[in-house]
């Protein structure tokens, strides 16, 4: 239905949304949707302070002019005003988003024929660094909130949100990396189709040495590629050392993976879980939502965030 975020039968999904939120069983039919991080183009830049909503418009417009690679009436494109420039008061930092206007339309599309109403329109990468807003390992109930002192820089946490088919690096940017799909590599190594391997791989009936053969050096992969994502991240920033990494996206849950990718990028490794420290309904299952999140950081980062 979904493939690398394109939509290829907006029926199906449609239809998915719809028994979703009869199954939530909420009166509220507002919600918050999110484009993937590759569709969307983003830019910060510094304007002068002071400027009217009108003037900041044609401002954003001009200078998105230089950045967007499509005429300004094929994209749908926002702003926001980030705060203060680093160096002069007299500024201010401001987002630059824009998308082709057919991504965000199927997503509006499909939401209004599962009848309910789009409010808001996101990135992947925005929405899981809200999952994680205020510190990742607080989130992911692995230790009490420090103490942080003025003038003291905490060093950064990184995200690293894990499929079957790609690496993201969330937080400062997102980079794709070609981490190979766990579900061809089975195809290949016992001759499956791509639904007898996907059913397999889920219901472990697997050979024996699938192991060994696939699972193993899939993991080896994606622990460098998260060493290689890890490299880039401190030769294109000002930091040289990260705190931790929390794993996020299906394949965070092979067993074994947050050891291995803490002994090869010498990182403390977690598999993240926003919820670990929200109250939960009595509707929930505690052991299925632990089990499920790491594959909702997304919704979960929609969640949060508020309709103004």
């Amino acid at each position: 239905m979904v493939t690398d975020g394109n939509i290829a039968n907006l029926d199906q999904v449609s239809e998915a949304l719809r028994r979703a939120h009869k199954r939530l069983g909420s009166r509220n039919r507002n919600i918050a949707m999110a484009l993937p991080t590759a569709m969307v183009i983003t830019k910060k830049i510094i304007v002068p302070a002071g400027q009217t909503e009108e003037e900041l418009e044609l401002q954003v417009e001009a200078e998105a002019n230089q950045y967007i690679p499509f005429a300004l009436d094929e994209v749908n494109l926002d702003f926001q005003i980030l705060g203060p420039a680093p160096n002069n008061p007299e500024e201010v930092e401001v987002l630059i988003a824009a998308s082709r206007k057919e991504k965000v339309e199927d997503r509006v599309a499909i939401a209004d024929a599962a009848g309910l109403k789009p409010r808001v329109m996101d990135v992947e990468s925005y929405a899981t660094e809200e999952a994680f807003r205020d510190d990742l390992a607080v989130a992911a109930g692995q230790r009490p909130r420090p103490e942080h002192r003025p003038g003291r820089h905490r060093r950064p946490r990184r995200c690293i949100s894990m499929s079957c088919a790609t690496i993201r690096s969330c937080f400062r940017g997102t980079r794709p990396s070609a981490a190979t799909s766990l579900t061809h590599d089975i195809q290949r190594a016992f001759n499956l189709s791509p639904e007898e391997a996907e059913s397999a791989k889920k219901n472990a009936g697997l050979p024996e040495n699938y192991d060994a053969d696939v699972l193993q050096p899939f993991m080896e992969t994606l622990a460098l590629e998260v060493t290689r994502a890890l490299q880039f991240f401190f030769t294109s920033t000002s930091y040289s050392q990260v705190d931790q990494v929390v794993l996020a996206g299906g394949c965070a849950l092979l067993p074994g993976l947050d050891e291995l990718v803490a002994k090869r990028a010498g990182v403390n490794t977690i598999v993240g879980n926003p919820f670990a420290s929200m109250s939960v309904s009595d509707r929930i299952r505690p052991r299925q939502l632990a089990a499920d999140a790491p594959l909702l950081l997304i919704a979960c980062g929609l969640a949060m965030r508020g309709f103004e």
